[in-house]
């Protein structure tokens, strides 16, 4: 009897979660829609380091996912060189953010396998070199376009978000997990489906002065979708249906993004750490939001290694989702 509650328990605790963020992604959908570029905004400086501060520190306790948290400082000095290279120009490390980036992500997925040191860097380095002999950092290609611009940002809000979901809906099989994961596509996609001709509130001198650090997303969205050629300095990006609809789009997959790890208090446990920690993290969190409300350009740059480092330190947990899925799946065709 007490075994069959805590069953009925169990599924009804995972039900609520899963409606719970189903109505955060109904929320985040019609943010997006009416205000997307006041929403994404508000979303990156407000909810954004609170994320990333609270995800670091949920990462540090399960030891990042690895085997050996020594191989963290690989990453952290990726991270470093990449933020070097975009605050400062001059030191010609701009052009390698692809590069380091696609070798953050493959070392990620060989340290889950290889144990010896001196091969993790054989492998680290072969991929750095590929990555040049590839061309990664030509800034008007595809593959500088996919790990330079997409993977730090949509990828990681969206596609990986997208891949938690299905990962939690193949283990509780539940439909409501199911529905999730239909309204999270669903809500994605309509912003595509209805694109009216009348961009709706018309958006401020401020905010696009705001949104300008942001905008090689935009372009190279609007560009892969093929609806042709668009500059960040086209009036277009803040007028066009087609522009309109990306940047809802990048407002929603953002805001829910950050609230869907936020109402995940209950499985990961991400707010059980010590009262110091805790007020550390408060401290940094509303010391951002200060230089944000300063200035968002100031606070885009003195956060950007935070925003980089909490994106490439969930590389080994991105990869160990999309195994968890092959798993699940292979386990369902054999049934």
């Amino acid at each position: 009897m007490n075994n069959a509650a805590n069953r009925l328990f169990k599924f009804s605790s995972t039900d609520a979660l899963n409606y719970l963020n189903i109505g955060l992604m109904l929320i985040s959908f019609t943010a997006a829609y009416i205000l997307p570029f006041q929403v994404f905004l508000f979303s990156y400086a407000v909810l954004g380091p609170l994320h990333y501060l609270t995800e670091i520190s949920w990462l540090e306790k399960r030891d990042y996912f690895i085997r050996s948290k020594n191989d963290i400082w690989v990453f952290v000095l990726l991270v470093f060189l990449i933020t070097i290279g975009r605050s400062w120009e001059g030191l010609g490390i701009k052009g390698l953010t692809s590069s380091l980036l696609f070798s953050g992500f493959v070392y990620a997925l060989v340290i889950l396998f290889v144990e010896k040191t001196s091969n993790k860097l054989l492998f680290v380095l072969l991929a750095f070199a590929g990555s040049i002999l590839f061309s990664f950092n030509k800034h008007d290609g595809f593959l500088y376009i996919l790990f330079a611009v997409l993977l730090p940002t949509i990828i990681h809000v969206f596609i990986f978000t997208g891949a938690f979901i299905l990962l939690g809906a193949l283990r509780s099989k539940s439909s409501s997990g199911v529905l999730s994961l239909v309204v999270f596509i669903g809500c994605a996609v309509a912003f595509f489906i209805y694109m009216p001709e009348h961009p709706g509130i018309a958006v401020s001198d401020y905010y696009k002065n705001a949104y300008s650090s942001f905008t090689a997303i935009n372009t190279a969205i609007y560009h892969l979708f093929g609806f042709g050629e668009l500059r960040s300095t086209d009036a277009a990006l803040y007028i066009s249906p087609k522009a309109i609809a990306i940047m809802r789009f990048i407002a929603f997959a953002y805001t829910y993004h950050y609230l869907n790890w936020f109402s995940k208090t209950s499985i990961i446990k991400w707010n059980q750490v010590s009262f110091l920690r805790m007020m550390v993290i408060i401290s940094l969190w509303l010391i951002s939001i200060a230089l944000y409300a300063f200035s968002l350009t100031t606070g885009f740059y003195a956060l950007l290694l935070l925003s980089l480092l909490h994106v490439v330190l969930e590389f080994p947990l991105n990869h160990q989702t999309f195994i968890g899925i092959g798993k699940e799946l292979r386990n369902k065709i054999r049934q």
